[in-house]
């Protein structure tokens, strides 16, 4: 718990320093761009609090190397030097807004190799007959596992579209995490979890609600990338933690991510990179505002409708992770529930664009 506490003020610190002296370097953090389609914000913010939480857990790693878990230490400096690729590379598009997608990609690709050859994290079954042959072949394996990763770092930033959403989902599959590691008595991992947990709840303070200052590429990437990796691990080094846990836990980004593939790839004929206005939680939010009180001034309605999104968002991503916390060992019970999340989604995607909102969502109101 100390160093769960270190990371916490040492990203709380960090960020308010980011935030308290934004003037001297609001012209290259700022998101200034206001119009985009995924745009709901109403003025310019930082998007650097990606930096609060790597340095958080550069600290906590050099503390814990030094003075008293060099094990401790020694993983989460390895972890940290992996996602250096995926976050310099983040945080270089949100000073610069001139990385293009595939460049981001493939720095997350790197990540994702350079921690498999020093983790040795690999995804080598997934207890699905023919698919657990065919990644008994090394090179399958190493393609699938930077697929993966690579994957769910960008889930992350792809979700990352309002006050608090992607750092809370982040932090609720951390705490599935945890708590599995802890039941099936891998300390180490369960603390490195809660190390991270740390480190993103002292940037979610001055996230959520009011916006101070966003994750930005580099924060988004960089906490999809830890999970992705934690995820794998918890299973590779705790044989009897099903791989099916490590994908329900994270069902509601690689779940987004699939799905905006699909609709706008397959269903639109579009480029599936571009900005999209269709996420599941831009629709939430276009339904919020039809509900607005309309006596509410339009800073504070902006604000309020904004800050009310990402619950909605909390809430299905849940559905998916506390099932995953009570089977965390049987795969076919995982894998039911899985299936079931993604006819949910679906189900609710569905209403909500036909303007049928399910009466779960309209409770928020």
């Amino acid at each position: 718990m100390e160093y769960l506490i270190l990371a916490f003020f040492s990203s709380l610190l960090v960020t308010l320093v980011l935030i308290r002296y934004q003037h001297l370097h609001e012209k290259i953090s700022h998101d200034h761009d206001l119009s985009g389609p995924q745009k709901f914000h109403t003025h310019a913010v930082p998007r650097i609090g990606g930096i609060g939480i790597f340095l958080a857990l550069l600290i906590s790693g050099v503390v814990a190397l030094n003075f008293s878990n060099p094990e401790k230490g020694t993983l989460l400096l390895q972890l940290s030097a992996c996602a250096l690729p995926t976050f310099f590379i983040g945080l270089t598009e949100d000073l610069t807004k001139k990385i293009g997608v595939k460049i981001r990609l493939l720095a997350t690709a790197s990540s994702a190799l350079l921690s498999g050859y020093a983790l040795n994290v690999w995804v080598t079954q997934i207890q699905i007959p023919g698919i657990d042959w065919l990644l008994s072949i090394a090179i399958i394996a190493i393609i699938f596992t930077v697929i993966a990763v690579t994957g769910l770092a960008n889930a992350y930033n792809i979700i990352d579209g309002f006050n608090g959403l992607a750092s809370m989902i982040a932090i609720i599959s951390l705490l599935a995490i945890g708590y599995v590691a802890f039941k099936a008595n891998d300390p180490i991992l369960a603390s490195i979890a809660l190390i991270v947990i740390g480190a993103i709840s002292g940037f979610f303070i001055w996230n959520y609600p009011r916006g101070l200052i966003f994750l930005g590429d580099g924060g988004a990437y960089l906490i999809g990338f830890l999970i992705a990796t934690l995820s794998i691990l918890l299973v590779n080094r705790n044989p009897s933690v099903s791989p099916w846990f490590a994908l329900l836990v994270n069902a509601y980004p690689i779940f987004e991510t699939l799905f905006t593939i699909w609709r706008r790839k397959v269903h639109q004929g579009k480029n599936p990179g571009l900005p999209d206005g269709a996420h599941f939680h831009s629709l939430i939010y276009r339904r919020m505002i039809r509900w607005a009180e309309v006596s509410e001034s339009q800073a504070t309605a902006s604000f309020a409708k904004n800050a009310r999104t990402s619950p909605y968002l909390w809430l299905l991503s849940s559905l998916a992770v506390f099932p995953a916390i009570i089977w965390w060992q049987t795969t076919w019970i995982l894998q039911c529930f899985a299936l079931l999340f993604c006819v949910s989604y679906v189900w609710v995607y569905g209403a909500i664009v036909k303007f049928k909102t399910p009466s779960l969502f309209k409770f928020f109101k």
